[in-house]
């Protein structure tokens, strides 16, 4: 069932979600990044019910959300989860939050075991969306201390940021077992950054939207890179985010080559590119990448559904530029591709 949270409708919309959470249901959600699929962090039963209906490893753990638009509304719930929150972790907090970053802390022993993964850790991030934060702070009125929510997909697919996206992918749930809220297409479109604050130094797991001057900067550390001691954490296995096509990334010079190989033969193949080119077959799906990293990401999964057709086999990519703006973006492209 699908709830409208932006019309008239949207406190009973949200006060029936909340109802529903409080039971141990799950309730599909907008972020800025993309459609969430929440459970009461709290709730073992529930928690697992987000694996099973994402079909998701039981210790590949998930990111807890936290209402609050200030540092006093997330203090109760950051005490709740977190056994520590580093100096560089707080201020990286005050400078991103509300917004797309997750924080990777030491988690309190015998507190949201089954979001965790089993870890020792925990992921912890604060949303902007509106309709995210009035879910949130409504559950938090209930006694809701946060919500697990990885993205609302079967697991390893192409991330939803519409409503529709989640019926397509999880329409398979009832009614009664799922709720999804519509709060429009999300503005970020790709999920957040990540970074482990766990172990004494900022360590970034994850690449998103937000660049690494602008991490340094707010953590006044040095950040570094992901490296074999970083904890387990959502949206970094080696291959994630694909469509059913198989994904392969090229070079310009590369993709007009193998389109003038094909010439009026090619069938099956949809392209999303930035540089012109020259095309011989009209069954060839094309799709213009935006110039602009920002927007780039913000449709990159819709995208990727949209050229993902029944009789697609392949979805050829021009490689993103290689500066840092573009992280996020080659990051998800790469593990799609691999």
């Amino acid at each position: 069932m699908i709830l409208h949270a932006q019309r008239p409708e949207a406190d009973a919309a949200i006060d029936d979600a909340v109802q529903r959470l409080r039971a141990g249901h799950l309730v599909a959600l907008p972020t800025e990044t993309v459609y969430g699929l929440a459970a009461d962090a709290d709730q073992p039963k529930a928690v697992a019910r987000i694996f099973a209906a994402k079909g998701r490893p039981a210790d590949h753990p998930l990111i807890v959300h936290l209402a609050g638009t200030t540092r006093e509304e997330r203090a109760a719930a950051l005490d709740h989860y977190a056994a520590q929150v580093p100096p560089f972790a707080q201020r990286l907090m005050e400078a991103f939050w509300p917004g797309p970053l997750t924080l990777i802390l030491p988690r309190r022993p015998g507190v949201a075991d089954t979001a965790a993964g089993g870890q020792p850790t925990i992921g912890l991030r604060c949303p902007a969306h509106p309709v995210a934060q009035r879910v949130l702070c409504a559950a938090k009125a209930a006694g809701i201390h946060g919500l697990a929510a990885p993205s609302a997909n079967r697991f390893g697919r192409v991330s939803p940021t519409t409503a529709q996206h989640v019926l397509d992918e999880l329409g398979h749930l009832d009614d009664e077992a799922l709720l999804i809220l519509d709060g429009g297409a999300c503005p970020v479109g790709i999920e957040s950054t990540i970074i482990d604050c766990s172990r004494g130094m900022p360590v970034r797991l994850r690449p998103g939207t937000i660049g690494l001057d602008e991490l340094h900067a707010a953590a006044s550390v040095p950040i570094a890179e992901r490296d074999a001691q970083a904890p387990r954490a959502s949206g970094t296995l080696a291959s994630h985010y694909a469509p059913r096509a198989k994904v392969r990334l090229m070079d310009a010079t590369e993709l007009q080559t193998a389109l003038d190989l094909l010439g009026g033969e090619a069938r099956q193949l949809a392209v999303y590119h930035r540089t012109p080119l020259r095309v011989l077959s009209p069954h060839v799906r094309m799709a213009r990448m935006p110039d602009d990293a920002a927007a780039c990401a913000r449709e990159l999964f819709a995208v990727l559904r949209a050229l993902d057709a029944d009789d697609t086999r392949l979805i050829w990519v021009e490689r993103p530029p290689a500066d840092a703006a573009w992280d996020g973006v080659r990051d998800r492209l790469q593990r799609a591709a691999a």
